[in-house]
């Protein structure tokens, strides 16, 4: 496996929590941030094939032809801009 190096700068409060869960961890800091950028890729790759999968061929005329049968009611309370 091939690495790069990659200075990164985190406000203080954040560094000192990742050091913590680092050491309850066992793991060094470089270790914990290196498989939390991991798992944050994965989710992230992962939602992104799921929408596409989820899309299929759908296309903006679709959308927007299926927005224009949309009941035209008021929102609910919750949902009303404030």
């Amino acid at each position: 496996m091939s690495k790069a190096t990659y200075p990164l700068k985190l406000p203080l409060s954040i560094k000192k929590a990742a050091q913590r869960l680092a050491k309850e961890d066992g793991v060094s800091l470089n270790q914990w941030i290196a498989v939390a950028v991991a798992e944050k890729v994965g989710v992230v790759e992962t939602a992104a094939e799921f929408f596409k999968k989820r899309a299929g061929k759908a296309t903006g005329k679709g959308l927007m032809r299926f927005l224009r049968t949309a009941p035209r009611v008021a929102p609910e309370p919750d949902d009303a801009q404030g």
